[in-house]
């Protein structure tokens, strides 16, 4: 007598295939970096030959024809230009000239970070100076300072010493730094921020 099929089964059964059918559509690639070629759909465009010479409105097929002849590659420059600018070059090295260019722009750009220095109002010299030292080096950085002194129990009711304290910082400072946020009191600190001046 053959085994009936339990109604649990046949739901499990069911549910297999849905999961097998469906199947998994990786989305399309995207490309970074101007179309080239074949990629250029418009019906005509304005072309700039590999000498640098303005041809003037060409139609699309013509261009591919004198980019190949030439052994090079038809490359949009002006995408959103009606029509779109083209340009017959070397894309392998075009896109190597462009990343090179991208580093060094890059390199050049420094962001600035804000470093925080700790004191007391009680601090010690040669803790003092140690600081300062940092704060000296940040600054020959680049980099902006957060001077934040710590006030511990009674140290409150003496908040001038930190007062004191934060304009000899500012006064050591004055020749490489300005202020850019004076002393202000924030619960049992008192923060000031200084920015290295622009040479």
């Amino acid at each position: 007598m053959p085994l009936r099929e339990q109604p649990n089964d046949r739901a499990a059964t069911i549910e297999e295939i849905a999961t097998i059918r469906r199947p998994f559509r990786a989305p399309p690639p995207t490309k970074d970096g101007p179309r080239t070629n074949d990629e250029i759909r418009v019906r005509e465009v304005q072309l700039i030959d590999h000498e640098g010479q303005n041809r003037g409105i060409v139609p699309t097929g013509e261009a591919l024809e004198i980019a190949m002849e030439a052994g090079l590659d038809l490359v949009e420059i002006q995408p959103n230009a009606q029509p779109p600018v083209c340009k017959i070059l070397d894309y392998g090295r075009f896109k190597y000239q462009s990343q090179k260019k991208a580093a060094e722009t890059r390199k050049k750009q420094k962001t600035v970070e804000i470093k925080e220095i700790k004191m007391r109002p009680n601090i010690d010299t040669h803790d003092y100076e140690v600081k300062m030292k940092a704060m000296m080096r940040f600054f020959s950085e680049g980099d902006k300072v957060k001077v934040t002194l710590r006030f511990r129990g009674r140290e409150m009711a003496h908040q001038d010493l930190g007062m004191k304290l934060l304009m000899q910082v500012r006064d050591e400072t004055a020749e490489i730094a300005k202020v850019e946020s004076s002393p202000r009191l924030e619960g049992r600190q008192m923060v000031m921020v200084l920015s290295p001046i622009q040479r």
